[in-house]
């Protein structure tokens, strides 16, 4: 067998391409014919100083050219802060409610010139969390749910955060406060069936990790509601699949439920279609009430009663951020939010 050797030569590696020089202000300001000054007032969008709309123009035609974009830490530090609001992620499925009104507040603060940073902290919770927070150095905290404490929010000030606002059922010492009064919700929703002349009430307790924030006071509320009247609250806990509404379906008859308030909207859909498929008849055996006021409840048949549920406005929780970082010795405020009021429909 012959073999025939071949040499391959030995060329020199091509020379990589030398790194383009990242863009800078002044080639901003060279390429649109104005000042450094000018192109700082533009991109930050300064109110103090008058700059003509055609020049406003050339240094944003000039800057989307050359892929200038500003430098975000040199800006914190000529300002003495960051323009970052955190936003921690919801620890616990959230719904299209909620994710509309955080869509709206980050819109609104985008329109004060903060940047929003979602941040996961599925591992840590409470004060370990805010040390976690810290070491980004945001300006603000916007903290949903509960777990943060007294500690956390005096770790995130001597970081530089000038403002902490939580979103729950309580206020924690030092921060801003939207308190959202979940308890309410509850109440409405049992006393409609109390109204509708149900006596025997279910009250579905979602069995989802983070969700007993919003679902236990919810049940505090319905049984305020109820108190001294006779009737009667069954707690159902329910896990949100097919399997588990199948199961408490089977056994509705032994529980002998003539109403039942199902945690919102989505659990409704779950629950109705479970009950439908034993044969019980809504709402003539049992009525069904859920909350969020979401657009499937309108596309079930029957129709879903919910309880609409007024979120607090994004503009005004921006405005809030926003107050408390140009003055952060400021007391903190305290807001009683979200409405309730039911919407009754043929599940009722």
């Amino acid at each position: 067998m012959r073999s025939v050797m071949v040499q391959i030569p030995n060329t020199p590696p091509s020379a990589s391409p030398a790194p383009r020089s990242v863009p800078t202000s002044a080639d901003v300001a060279r390429l649109a014919g104005v000042s450094r000054a000018t192109v700082s007032y533009v991109l930050n969008n300064t109110s103090a100083v008058r700059i003509s709309e055609p020049t406003r123009r050339r240094v944003h035609e000039a800057a989307r050219e050359l892929g200038y974009v500003p430098h975000a830490a040199a800006r914190s530090l000529r300002a003495g802060h960051s323009r970052m609001v955190l936003m921690p992620a919801p620890a616990m499925p959230i719904g299209p409610l909620y994710g509309r009104f955080i869509n709206e507040l980050q819109w609104a603060l985008g329109r004060l010139d903060y940047t929003v940073v979602q941040y996961g902290t599925v591992a840590v919770q409470g004060d370990e969390a805010a040390r976690a927070w810290a070491e980004l150095r945001p300006v603000a905290v916007i903290v949903p749910g509960a777990g943060l404490g007294p500690q956390g929010v005096t770790l995130l000030k001597r970081s530089g955060a000038r403002a902490v606002v939580t979103l729950g059922t309580a206020s924690v010492e030092g921060a801003h406060a939207l308190l959202m009064d979940q308890a309410a919700v509850g109440h409405a929703a049992a006393a409609h069936l109390f109204r509708r002349g149900r006596r025997r009430i279910g009250v579905v307790v979602p069995e989802e990790a983070g969700l007993e924030t919003f679902s236990r006071p919810r049940l505090d509320g319905a049984r305020d509601a109820l108190r001294g009247t006779g009737a009667a609250i069954t707690e159902l806990p329910l896990a949100y699949t097919e399997e588990a509404a199948a199961r408490l379906a089977a056994r509705w008859g032994d529980l002998s439920l003539d109403g039942v308030f199902t945690y919102n909207d989505e659990y409704a859909m779950l629950l109705m279609r479970a009950l439908q498929d034993t044969g019980v008849r809504i709402p003539e055996d049992t009525a069904v009430i859920g909350a969020d006021d979401l657009m499937l409840g309108r596309l079930l048949r029957p129709r879903l009663s919910t309880v609409h549920i007024e979120l607090p406005s994004g503009r005004d929780l921006a405005a809030l951020v926003d107050r408390a970082v140009r003055n952060p010795g400021a007391a903190p405020e305290t807001h009683r939010v979200l409405g309730a009021s039911v919407v009754r429909r043929e599940s009722t």
